[in-house]
């Protein structure tokens, strides 16, 4: 299955991790306007957690190198 990975039972594609990693970046952005608001620190750290769980799968399944499906998902067209 090129192209796709799964997590928990769910397949993946690569526009999947941009979608993850912009969430836990909206996460990390939320929690910084709280006063350390523990359900946002829990929901940023759920969030990347959830990020690098599917780069290291999407790696793996694609035999590619882990930081290098990070760094192309973070950022695209470089």
């Amino acid at each position: 299955m090129v192209g796709r990975h799964r997590i928990d039972g769910v397949a993946h594609t690569f526009e999947d991790l941009v979608t993850l990693e912009q969430a836990a970046e909206t996460a990390h952005a939320h929690y910084l306007t709280t006063d350390g608001d523990p359900a946002a620190r829990q929901a940023w750290i759920d969030a990347a957690a959830a990020f690098q769980q599917a780069v290291t799968e999407h790696a793996e399944a694609e035999g590619k190198v882990r930081y290098e499906v990070k760094k192309a998902v973070r950022h695209p067209g470089v």
